[in-house]
């Protein structure tokens, strides 16, 4: 074993399998939960709000960077690719996310949107938006994987694997104090907090052994549809968003604020590029000016709560989403089954 296998537990070594690099590994996903709690055995980390992305440095300095649906987007971060070029170990699969921050320091993936639209990094360069890689999990390194051990090990190894310079950051945490650290960030401003069982293995799908503990509830929507914009405004009024339940794009109703006029014209162009006569959506969508759109596009919104008709109530828009295919839009489920034996308050 290699250097790095020499940072893992002995059971972390026990577990390691040795086997090629992978061309691809499914990221995990954490399951949302309106329950959040403290527990010695699991660890919380500060929920970023930008785009997800796993990290292939590969043999002779190649990286590439993908998003959760398995899209190359080194284009959009060059600096990233720059830096991982640098630092990451020759041989490695990183997990972590894109990050923008705004003026108050929270992170902001309204702010992102045009590194994630440009379609070159010398365009990508040219947005002057700063971003940051934080990378919070190893998949693979030495030459084995290292999904099988355990999340502190993984941790561990993680940290001994750069040197840790901007714009590459390892993503901190705090053990047991779950509920205190929710607190803090919904007091900051935060998205949320991702809780992890300490102990356990990274698996290639959505998991309760890690849970979302939001501050503002988000998620993803496919756009169906806008209406006509009013007055002055530019592109579109409205957009009309929905999410699958059983094969049908169900309505969750329309969200008018969070555009700048930039967005409102090239969202706007797009859309008119993608209408269509019918409507994309199951039942009846009575809303004045409508207008359908083949329902390729997926955005992300904020809002304050489901209303009992599935509704959304105070809906704002936050930015298109590239890493979601449309089909796998559901909504979010209100609670989820975790593997912790016990909740601390």
């Amino acid at each position: 074993m290699g250097k790095l296998m020499e940072t893992l537990s002995e059971e972390g070594r026990k577990r390691a399998v040795r086997k090629e690099m992978p061309d691809w590994m499914d990221p995990m996903l954490a399951r949302l939960t309106h329950d959040p709690f403290s527990d010695e055995e699991w660890i919380y980390e500060r929920k970023l709000d930008g785009e997800r992305a796993l990290c292939y440095a590969e043999s002779g300095g190649r990286v590439r960077i993908m998003s959760r649906n398995r899209r190359t987007i080194n284009e959009s971060y060059p600096e990233i690719e720059r830096s991982m070029e640098r630092q990451a170990p020759e041989g490695c699969v990183l997990d972590g996310e894109m990050v923008a921050f705004g003026g108050d320091g929270t992170s902001d993936f309204q702010k992102l949107q045009p590194r994630m639209q440009a379609s070159s990094p010398k365009e990508a360069e040219k947005k002057g938006v700063r971003v940051f890689y934080y990378i919070f999990d190893c998949l693979y390194a030495d030459g084995h994987d290292i999904t099988g051990c355990g999340l502190r090990d993984r941790k561990r190894l993680l940290r001994k694997a750069m040197d840790w310079t901007d714009p590459l950051r390892f993503t901190p945490h705090r053990n047991g104090s779950g509920m205190e650290y929710y607190r803090e960030a919904c007091r900051k401003g935060w998205e949320g907090v991702i809780a992890k069982r300490a102990d356990s293995p990274y698996v290639h799908s959505r998991s309760g052994r890690w849970l979302k503990f939001k501050c503002v509830l988000r998620q993803e929507f496919v756009i169906g549809g806008y209406t006509e914009p009013g007055g002055d405004r530019r592109g579109f009024g409205a957009l009309l968003i929905g999410f699958h339940s059983d094969g049908d794009l169900m309505y969750a109703g329309k969200v008018g604020t969070g555009f700048d006029d930039e967005t409102l014209e090239e969202l706007g162009g797009r859309l008119s590029r993608l209408e269509r006569e019918t409507s994309p959506f199951h039942g009846q969508v009575d809303e004045k000016d409508a207008r359908f759109v083949t329902p390729e596009l997926v955005c992300e919104v904020a809002f304050t709560e489901w209303t009992s008709g599935s509704k959304l109530r105070h809906p704002a828009y936050k930015g298109l989403r590239r890493d979601k295919e449309p089909e796998d839009v559901v909504r979010e489920d209100r609670r989820a089954t975790s593997e912790r034996p016990g909740r601390e308050e």
